[in-house]
């Protein structure tokens, strides 16, 4: 079989054996570069990728700026596997209010382990965020959220090289594209369009962090999610982003358009 027969069935491993295999074969062959990079990134093999990167740029100047974008995206993904390992904080985009700071807060307790100290400060987060009504896909919301605890309504987004926490009521709508590579199951593109009336470009991450470390590769690859039950009605997730409304889930690599009701004029972009 081919590498993509191979991923197909949901066989990484094989996928990656047959990849390397063409590229031994071809190694000026900027595709399998290409495909090699997306496949080492599914897999979270971020250095081994950004080397593949590199050899596309240099065997192809037409391949420069996705080059340069996706070194930027992994340097991204990596701060971003940091703060949900408490070893970071997220840039918020627009002024950070009280909500935020609490939730960012309850995710260094989370990644401590001390999972009844996160859900008071998440609660009073979720208290103190305010309420964003929309649609999404033509399907009306009181509310949107995060099925993951950890996000509630704030928005993962990758702009410009920066990886950001993005409040909803930040957001006027987002346009987000049909995932047609196979990088676009790990950072799926998207439009974004501001409450303060500016627009951007930009990525949002499709799985949970760290996804890749499971042992079930339709983790890795997006097509399917579990669940890590805290034991305090909280759950954290691995594989494809599920975003949830008052009436249903809906996984992101299904969503196309979110449009929020919300209206906020003190949004400047993103500050530190």
């Amino acid at each position: 079989m081919t590498a993509e027969e191979y991923l197909k069935h949901g066989d990484i491993k094989a996928a990656l054996q047959q990849l390397q295999e063409q590229v031994k074969a071809h190694p000026a062959k900027v595709e399998y570069r290409i495909f090699l990079f997306q496949l080492l990134s599914v897999m979270g093999q971020w250095d081994r990728a950004l080397t593949q990167l590199n050899v596309a740029g240099s065997l192809d100047n037409a391949s420069l700026a996705m080059v340069s974008m996706y070194r930027q995206v992994i340097a991204c993904e990596r701060f971003r596997e940091a703060v949900f390992s408490g070893d970071g904080e997220p840039v918020v985009f627009g002024h950070p209010e009280e909500w935020v700071a609490l939730l960012v807060q309850a995710l260094k307790l989370t990644a401590q382990g001390q999972y009844l100290k996160s859900r008071t400060l998440r609660k009073r987060a979720f208290e103190l965020a305010p309420g964003c009504s929309g649609t999404i896909d033509t399907q009306n919301f009181d509310w949107l959220a995060d099925s993951d605890a950890r996000l509630g309504p704030v928005i993962e987004v990758i702009i410009e090289g920066r990886y950001l926490w993005a409040p909803q009521q930040r957001i006027h709508s987002i346009i987000i594209e049909t995932p047609v590579d196979l990088r676009d199951v790990i950072w799926l593109p998207a439009h974004f369009a501001w409450s303060n009336g500016g627009e951007s470009y930009g990525l949002i991450p499709a799985r949970y962090p760290a996804s890749y470390q499971s042992d079930d590769p339709l983790l890795a690859l997006s097509r399917k999610t579990e669940w890590k039950n805290c034991g305090d009605e909280s759950f954290l997730g691995f594989g494809q982003k599920i975003w949830v409304t008052e009436s249903a889930d809906y996984p992101l690599m299904d969503v196309r358009t979110i449009q929020f009701n919300s209206s906020d004029e003190a949004a400047t972009g993103a500050e530190e």
